[in-house]
């Protein structure tokens, strides 16, 4: 596929709706691949539904969780998908085959998941109201460590290559530790006015480039520089190179995150569905785009190659992409678009097989009969998906996942010539003999029995409820309330 033809003439950011995805169950969260190609959709049912956003179809179902997904990150080349829900576990996904791998327990709720960047075994936890949590696959688990505020609401996240750990806390401090070593190399404090401080709710990270936006509890948007925080040291004071926010709104933002080249800012509202993009360099707002009217929003990603937007309310993906106008004059500029029918005059000689009416140009003659050698063997490397300190693009990087075919009727003996199933499907087509002997001595298919870990944190707090499950419980509350006082008038 040629990237250069996908790309748009114009503006690099949505401009309209474009559709949107069913998962059946409700969808609560979601995350794009690294190329763009599949889309993790948690729901509430604790299902993770991935889709093939070429197609818009639905590729793998994956059975998760009980309780609702509240947290989907994707490995580097595709393999694995972590995933958090709201019963405090943490498991590792083969997208492939749909097995668990690992499986880990924590004390207290757990608000956000996300992998290493550049090593698949390694994850990062942020547990609610409790320092973040670096754990080894398979082995030993830190955490990280705290400013000497003592807050304990932080959120974390790795910067673009995993070098770094950015921790926010609710009194607005930022730490940026040493992923390896958790060694504390910078930090500073986003202070609004004089006194007081601004709670930080998230931190996200640029694909490309050095930016990273800082979403804190006094509606405003900052992007720094991560290079110019690094270099400022601890208790520095980098000032921010946008400050974005809704002045006529007051706009509390639910989520950010950038386009994937880094040039735009998309930030949901909290209150409504509505979409705020802006441009990065500049810091002006270019567009807003509007969902349905009462809908609150619970989840924004931004495509990491092409100007698409994925949204979720009403537990519904609503999809938004540029309007696509046919323009067949960027692709022939000898193409010219009629209004109304033309007579064409042709020339005498225009579709005879030799030209008798053309100049004769030996030069020209000679340059058309030299043989030019086309190379359809070799691929290039696409520069969307190489980052800025590699060559090539992954091989074994998962892109697509197969999907069998629906045959509402089959014939007798269909599927009998491959005994494999390479689908994943889980059917088995092994037939006579064979068949009844695996029927007899063990199941067709073994499903991998997943690792289970326990991670025990000190003074925890177990008693704490999920953000997702509090709205529940309120709801409950109002209509048992509701039930009480429409009963029977009392004596």
């Amino acid at each position: 596929m040629n990237l250069q033809l996908l790309e748009s003439f114009g503006q690099n950011y949505p401009e309209e709706f474009d559709g949107s995805l069913d998962c059946i169950s409700l969808a609560v969260t979601c995350a794009f691949n690294k190329y763009g190609t599949l889309l993790a959709v948690g729901c509430n049912d604790g299902r993770i539904v991935i889709w093939d956003f070429l197609t818009r179809g639905i590729a793998k179902i994956i059975s998760a969780h009980v309780h609702p997904v509240c947290s989907l990150c994707w490995s580097r080349n595709g393999h694995k998908l972590l995933s958090a829900s709201t019963d405090n576990n943490v498991c590792i996904w083969d997208v492939m085959s749909g097995d668990c791998e690992h499986k880990y327990r924590f004390p207290s709720p757990i608000l956000k998941v996300q992998f290493h960047p550049r090593n698949d075994n390694k994850f990062l936890v942020c547990p609610m109201r409790y320092a973040a949590v670096l754990v080894d696959i398979g082995g030993k688990h830190q955490c990280l460590p705290l400013d000497n505020d003592g807050d304990l609401n932080i959120v974390a996240s790795f910067d673009r290559r995993g070098i770094h750990i950015y921790s926010g806390n609710a009194k607005g401090k930022i730490l940026v530790m040493n992923s390896n070593s958790l060694e504390i190399v910078a930090s500073f404090k986003i202070a609004v006015g004089t006194s007081s401080a601004t709670a930080v709710k998230s931190i996200e990270f640029a694909r490309r480039g050095e930016a990273f936006l800082v979403n804190t509890s006094d509606r405003v948007i900052r992007v720094y520089d991560s290079k110019e925080v690094v270099a400022c040291g601890k208790e520095g004071e980098p000032e921010p190179i946008q400050k974005l926010q809704d002045l006529v709104n007051k706009t509390t933002w639910k989520k950010c995150c950038f386009s994937g080249d880094g040039e735009y800012i998309c930030a949901g509202s909290a209150r409504q569905h509505a979409l705020y993009v802006w441009e990065k360099s500049i810091g002006n707002l270019v567009k807003i785009l509007h969902g349905t009217k009462g809908e609150l929003l619970l989840d924004v990603v931004w495509h990491p190659v092409r100007p698409i937007i994925a949204s979720i309310s009403s537990g519904l993906v609503s999809i938004w992409a540029q309007n696509q106008v046919e323009n067949w004059s960027a692709f022939a500029p000898d193409f010219k678009e009629l209004d109304e029918n033309v007579d064409y005059e042709e020339r005498e000689s225009e579709f005879d097989i030799t030209d008798e009416d053309k100049s004769v140009d030996l030069a020209a003659e000679s340059k058309q009969d030299e043989e030019v050698e086309v190379d359809v063997v070799s691929a290039e490397p696409i520069a969307a998906f190489c980052s800025s300190d590699e060559e090539y693009e992954d091989e074994h990087a998962l892109q697509f996942l197969p999907i069998a075919p629906e045959v509402e009727d089959p014939e007798d003996g269909w599927g009998s010539q491959d005994n494999s199933d390479p689908l994943g499907t889980g059917y088995n087509n092994n037939s006579g003999h064979d068949a009844m002997s695996m029927k007899e001595n063990e199941p067709a298919s073994k499903k991998r029995k997943a690792n289970s870990y326990d991670i025990a944190l000190d003074n925890a707090p177990v008693e704490d409820v999920h953000p997702l499950n509090q709205n529940k419980a309120n709801k409950d509350k109002v209509t048992a309330a509701s039930r009480k006082a429409a009963g029977r008038p009392k004596k």
